[in-house]
């Protein structure tokens, strides 16, 4: 077996206290089945079921998984000791912001989005009264399918011993990820692994509260039996193995970070120059435009916003998956002259050889390749990290099958010695990324050459703990958990369709 977490007796214990909900959550008597399929209301509701969280979902649990519980390697009792409660409420929003009004977040390819998030929480019988915040980002339409996909998944998280999870972490990972029926609908892709994470950032939203830490000091002060016992690596053992060791560092500053706040594709020149003063007022050095759309306008936007920002200053690009490879190669080298340090998401996702072919073309002119933020899954990034199609590798807190996987992609790029600059902005991405970069610094890569993460300064006041910017670095959260709870009134205020801010944008669309 495995070790136990240390508790550690310098830390601060922070109390924590969940918000209370509007919502009427879901409770499911000891063993009972899971809630019916999406459109009926389940017997077990303690009252009529809210729009966007009403349950969907096969109606009993499936024994078909690939997981074999006798084959696990489970956390030594210590880590069962000190979490408690049997969940007994689930429940899940739809939440969007309108975004697009003002033109915020808008690229080559989502041109409007509506920054949206499906929102989870999760309660137990534990007399602390804590619960789990859950989140994974969305731009608007689909989020109501995710939530949908989050309740089908619901009958593998009811009833379940907090202990139990986390004491075999990497079981109850693979039960989510595996279920006999519902991963033919990925597997560990699409929108069941979008809804995987959104339920595992509450477990772990929880975990850490009831254990008085931020995320980041429950992970670094676990031994790495524990740690490793999180992680699935099934599909990653020909390049990270589970007998991998890695060693701890202090963080003494905080870690760097990088403004895309100012360049959104749907700005005005003069917006551009206004947030781009504004930023270099406020200390930011590294900066990230969009391009693609249009290339004489990226030429003349990158010279706007470097000559703004001087020649010694850091530029970086992101194409959002606009172009074909040949297309990325001969646009890229139309904007080296601009100097910058990578560009993002040159074309598809998916397309593992593409990005290798153009991280060869453009290596001679200087420019880097970044990508990550859509990667569906470990094997994945895997593939990407052995065909040297990356420079910079960009994990995201809720396309990934939330901190279980973004674990084992940071131990592989460690290995592969490939920096991780990750993705955030959206809808808390930033107060969920900065627990995995604190923890990577500390306890995996030990060094910040060449990284940085991502900051968009949008939407932050909607969190309870938002995330803390200090000349231009994210600074380490001190409040327990994972930075995951949103303030309820903002909750109310932008559940879709019934709250406030889109019954009246709604009636407006209507006339």
């Amino acid at each position: 077996g495995s070790a136990g977490p240390q508790p550690n007796s310098s830390s601060q214990n922070l109390q924590v206290q969940g918000s209370r909900s509007g919502v009427r959550p879901f409770e499911v008597p000891p063993r009972s089945h899971a809630p019916e399929p999406c459109g009926e209301s389940p017997p077990v509701a303690p009252g009529p079921a809210p729009r966007g969280a009403r349950p969907c979902g096969p109606p009993r649990p499936h024994s078909t998984h690939w997981y074999r519980p006798e084959l696990a390697v489970r956390a030594a009792p210590g880590a069962r000791d000190m979490v408690r409660g049997r969940i007994s409420r689930l429940w899940v929003r739809d939440v969007r912001f309108p975004t697009s009004l003002g033109g915020h977040g808008s690229d080559a390819m989502h041109t409007d989005p509506d920054y949206s998030a499906a929102y989870v929480v999760l309660e137990t019988d534990a007399e602390d009264g804590l619960k789990g915040y859950g989140i994974t980002f969305t731009l608007g339409k689909g989020t109501e399918v995710v939530v949908c996909a989050v309740n089908a998944l619901a009958h593998h998280v009811l009833n379940k011993d907090l202990s139990d999870i986390v004491g075999d972490f990497r079981g109850f990972y693979r039960q989510l990820t595996s279920d006999g029926q519902l991963r033919w609908l990925g597997p560990e892709k699409g929108v069941v692994h979008l809804a995987t994470a959104a339920i595992l950032n509450a477990v772990w939203d929880l975990w850490a509260k009831q254990e008085g830490k931020p995320l980041w000091k429950l992970l670094v002060d676990m031994d790495p039996r524990t740690l490793l016992s999180c992680i699935d690596f099934r599909y990653i053992t020909d390049v990270l193995t589970e007998e991998e060791a890695y060693e701890e560092h202090t963080l003494t500053h905080g870690y760097p970070a990088y403004t895309t706040s100012c360049a959104w594709l749907g700005y005005s020149d003069n917006t551009l120059k206004q947030l781009c003063a504004e930023a270099l007022k406020d200390g930011w050095t590294r900066f990230k435009v969009k391009v693609g759309a249009d290339l004489q306008d990226d030429i003349r936007r990158c010279r706007l916003i470097r000559n703004m920002i001087g020649p010694e200053k850091i530029l970086m690009m992101d194409a959002n998956q606009r172009w074909d490879v040949p297309e990325a190669v001969a646009w890229m080298s139309k904007l080296v002259e601009f100097k910058p340090l990578w560009i993002e998401e040159p074309t598809s996702p998916d397309d593992i050889l593409g990005h290798a072919a153009i991280s060869k073309a453009l290596a001679p002119l200087g420019v880097g390749v970044a990508t990550g933020e859509q990667c569906h899954n470990r094997v994945i990034f895997k593939q990407l990290l052995q065909t040297k199609a990356l420079q910079f590798l960009q994990i995201d807190s809720c396309r990934l099958g939330s901190v279980n996987e973004n674990l084992s992609v940071l131990l592989m790029a460690k290995k592969f010695e490939i920096p991780v600059c990750p993705h955030a902005g959206g809808v808390g991405l930033c107060e969920l990324v900065q627990h995995l970069i604190i923890f990577d610094f500390i306890t995996v890569s030990a060094s910040l050459e060449n990284r940085m993460c991502e900051y968009v300064d949008h939407l932050h006041e909607h969190f309870k703990y938002p995330v803390l910017i200090k000349k231009a670095s994210y600074m380490p959260p001190k409040d327990a958990g994972y930075s995951t709870e949103m303030k309820e009134e903002s909750v109310k205020k932008h559940q879709y369709p019934d709250g406030e801010v889109w019954k009246k944008l709604l009636a407006a669309q209507g006339n």
